[in-house]
């Protein structure tokens, strides 16, 4: 059996193609220089967190067209980090762009709001979550839950983002209120 921790970058790169175990060695590697490098140009922890993972994943599927040469293996890697900071900055401003014309402001989850996210998994929370208006149920359910943006919601319910946005909150809303009222534990 390979001891993949003495490989090089390189040699756990070109393994990796043929096998998962060299690529999670080399994600150990470089998981906090990574997530260090997003940390300084994102604002929030999150946002860091989900751009590393993104960089990794990219990374992982990519792996097969991966050409050694002479540039170092995390030469590879943070161009790919650069390139989904690059999407992530460019799909910020055109969220931005969108909420200034249409005037509105961004919806940010505070610890409440969260809290709520993650009890969804529970039968509880989905028993919440069906009190809710059709509308606001699936719009909340789409948007976190399925984790889909507020235009691909849009489109399929043939709608405004603006009306999206509107049930999301509405629904988080009611939900909090709920919970606040002991109404579901």
């Amino acid at each position: 059996m390979k001891n993949w921790e003495q490989c090089s970058d390189r040699d756990l790169l070109v393994d990796a193609r043929t096998n998962a175990e060299p690529f999670g060695v080399f994600y150990e590697r470089y998981f906090a220089s990574v997530l260090a490098f997003f940390r300084r140009r994102v604002p929030g922890p999150e946002e860091a967190f989900d751009l590393t993972a993104e960089t990794f994943a990219a990374a992982l599927s990519s792996v097969a067209r991966f050409q050694p040469g002479p540039e170092p293996p995390q030469a590879w890697l943070f161009a790919i980090a650069r390139h989904k900071l690059s999407e992530a900055l460019r799909s910020s401003r055109i969220q931005d762009e969108a909420r200034h014309a249409l005037a509105m402001q961004p919806i940010h989850l505070d610890d409440e709001a969260i809290e709520i996210l993650e009890a969804a998994a529970s039968a509880p929370a989905v028993e919440l979550l069906d009190t809710l208006a059709p509308e606001q149920r699936e719009a909340v359910r789409a948007y976190h839950v399925e984790e889909r943006g507020y235009a691909e919601i849009a489109t399929e319910l043939r709608c405004s983002e603006s009306v999206i946005r509107k049930r999301v909150s509405r629904g988080l809303a009611v939900m909090r209120a709920q919970l606040r009222n002991g109404e579901f534990s």
